[in-house]
């Protein structure tokens, strides 16, 4: 059970970093948009303008830092932080796809990618179970759709 509530931890950490460097200004220059403005057949963005470099840089520190002092390997941190932001770029890919707005919510497709990559790291790195990865989905999910009502 310890090993689903860190990766959790993790998770929240790399999900959450990007929305709080938005307030820091040693992150100001790196508010790059990640997919540099490409406009694909379909005339919407790559990614948006909300996928930033100053998200992808604080994700990746503060989940790296968090995991060490927790106990993990630094790169343990690294990959967590790297797989739930490529899971979330995923769902902005999909939704840019579909005609979605910036900032719309796609009830899953906003949470299952940034989640279950990393826990399917997590279940090597810290030998989970199947249902332990199910577990640390679902849970997330759930976090989050409560965590970003109380913060937005």
């Amino acid at each position: 059970m310890l090993d689903i509530a860190l990766v959790l931890i993790l998770i929240l950490t790399a999900n959450g970093a990007p929305i709080l460097a938005r307030h820091l200004p040693v992150f100001a220059k790196l508010d790059q948009p990640l997919d540099l403005r490409w406009v694909l057949f379909d005339g919407q963005r790559l990614l948006g303008a909300s996928k930033t470099w100053r998200g992808l840089c604080a994700a990746g520190l503060a989940t790296t830092g968090l995991a060490v002092l927790l106990g993990c390997d630094w790169y343990a941190g690294l990959l967590v932080a790297s797989l739930a932001m490529l899971g979330d770029c995923v769902s902005s890919f999909i939704k840019r796809r579909l005609g979605m707005p910036p900032g719309s919510m796609a009830l899953g497709l906003d949470q299952v990618p940034e989640a279950l990559l990393p826990a399917l790291y997590w279940q090597h790195y810290a030998s989970l179970a199947w249902h332990e990865v199910f577990l640390v989905v679902g849970l997330f999910f759930i976090l989050e759709l409560v965590l970003s009502r109380l913060l937005f």
